[in-house]
């Protein structure tokens, strides 16, 4: 009993030492709320029900479905998610990167799609391993064959790589602004088709898509927030809209309203200063010039 008690305390002990270690370490990683920000589920849902990639950039974007809550730029509004292609034999990656500013993007997520040796499209999406975190992989299984699958390897197939780019969007968008995320992802849901499989895994089956990822990936917003604590971490993320996301727009709204004061200001003493005295000089004693006596 002693033994099992004298392991317990060491146990807990050695926890608590690594939890006050994690105070002061740096994370390669951001707030793990940016990812409740996009589901990947509804993701792999729009992407099997599109009928091909210019038709999936504009579901994903779609101001009435509201798939995307993300605000990395923390500008008040949810980025624009565009879509970049790359293919090699029947491999092919997509790419869903957030614009965040001129010429800034972040990947948030890629989709590969291929087929097997018995000819089957396999597909599955991953989430940027600095939104996500590592192995973030959801592999899907479609309850009827997409119709994206024929334009894929079909004779309509081009390769698609948006045109869109920061400040310049097509004209059914219209920006929004983020919600909290327990909203977020509680009107996302009906975007998901729940007769498809959706089955989180930590192993990716293509290793072309890898290496097509690793040729073209942004991590604009990553770069600028590679270091940061724990303590610090709410800045890496863009935004925290899950807690008062209105208080953020405000926030926002007034960005630029208030100047800063150029005027000259006149220095005042701080209070209880000790105020030295004024000295006045002291005047020079005349010298009486001299006179002669009396009798003289």
């Amino acid at each position: 009993m002693k033994t099992t008690l004298s392991m317990i305390a060491i146990l807990v002990l050695f926890n608590v030492t690594v939890l006050q270690a994690q105070d002061v370490t740096t994370v390669t990683t951001t707030d793990p709320d940016i990812s409740k920000n996009l589901d990947l589920k509804a993701v792999a849902s729009v992407f099997g029900a599109s009928k091909d990639l210019e038709d999936f950039e504009k579901r994903l974007n779609d101001p009435k479905t509201q798939l995307s809550n993300l605000d990395l730029n923390a500008d008040g509004e949810v980025d624009y998610l565009r879509v970049i292609e790359t293919s090699k034999n029947k491999t092919h990656l997509v790419t869903i990167q957030a614009v965040i500013g001129d010429n800034k993007f972040q990947d948030v997520a890629v989709i590969d799609v291929d087929k097997d040796s018995g000819d089957e499209a396999q597909v599955q999406v991953v989430g940027d391993v600095f939104m996500y975190g590592p192995n973030y992989i959801i592999t899907t299984v479609y309850v009827r064959p997409p119709v994206i699958w024929v334009w894929f390897w079909g004779p309509a197939y081009r390769p698609w790589r948006s045109p869109y780019y920061w400040r310049s969007y097509p004209r059914y968008y219209t920006p929004w602004r983020p919600y909290p995320v327990s909203r977020y992802q509680k009107n996302v849901n009906v975007n998901i088709n729940v007769n498809n499989t959706y089955n989180r895994t930590t192993v990716r089956k293509n290793t072309t898509a890898v290496s097509l990822q690793n040729q073209s990936r942004r991590n604009d917003f990553g770069a600028k927030n590679k270091s940061v604590t724990p303590k610090s971490t709410s800045k890496a993320t863009g935004k925290k809209v899950q807690d008062n996301w209105e208080t953020q727009a405000t926030k926002n709204s007034k960005k630029g309203a208030l100047k800063p004061n150029t005027t000259k200001t006149t220095k005042t003493p701080k209070a209880n200063a000790k105020v030295k005295p004024t000295v006045k000089p002291k005047a020079k004693a005349v010298k009486k010039p001299k006179g002669r006596g009396r009798g003289h």
